[in-house]
């Protein structure tokens, strides 16, 4: 095959995969499933909990974590939907990621909470992630798993779930830790 004759392919089954997801999502997640409103409900309380509870004395450190753990999940997630390894079969729209509810609202938040805890209690971050890594893994996703929200294809479990959180809110973690040690150096030079 031709390199157009590769795009023109990939563009015609591009079309022919958006339609299919459409019909499906007004079949099956439209706004008159319970399941549209299980995702509405996982994307817009986490968001009212954090507006309520953040510590605004430390606003721009929390929501950087928390972008940073909302921009590592996006991206892991849309690797893992395209090879159909973790799928979330219910979704906001056709048009956003499946998994936005998770990776934009819920897992964020918790792990930006659970940040605010540790750092405002003196609490070791890299060792309660575990457990709340557990609890998203183990529980919420088996959860989701046993009603229909998530199929686990191709070998993917709740260990590997739990092993990606746990790398994505390190790497945010130390991420973060680096931009605000290099925001106090250059406070010092000024």
């Amino acid at each position: 095959m031709s390199y157009r004759e590769y795009w023109d392919e990939i563009f015609k089954q591009s079309n022919d995969m958006n339609s299919l997801i459409t019909s499906y999502w007004h079949d099956y997640s439209n706004m008159g499933t319970w399941q549209f409103w299980v995702v509405i409900s996982l994307l817009v309380l986490p968001l009212v909990l954090l507006y309520f509870t953040v510590d605004r004395r430390r606003v721009f450190e929390l929501f950087f974590f928390g972008y940073t753990v909302h921009l590592l999940w996006a991206y892991t997630d849309l690797a893992l939907q395209r090879y159909s390894i973790f799928v979330h079969t219910y979704f906001l729209s056709p048009i956003f990621p499946n998994a936005l509810n998770m990776t934009a609202s819920a897992l964020p938040v918790g792990y930006l909470l659970l940040y605010q805890y540790c750092l405002n209690h003196k609490k070791n971050f890299l060792v309660y992630t575990f457990f709340l890594s557990a609890v998203f893994a183990f529980g919420f996703a088996t959860i989701e798993a046993f009603i229909g929200m998530v199929e686990f294809n191709k070998g993917m479990n709740q260990l590997y779930l739990f092993l990606i959180d746990i790398v994505i809110t390190y790497i945010a973690y130390f991420f973060t830790k680096f931009v605000k040690k290099m925001s106090s150096k250059e406070q010092l030079n000024s």
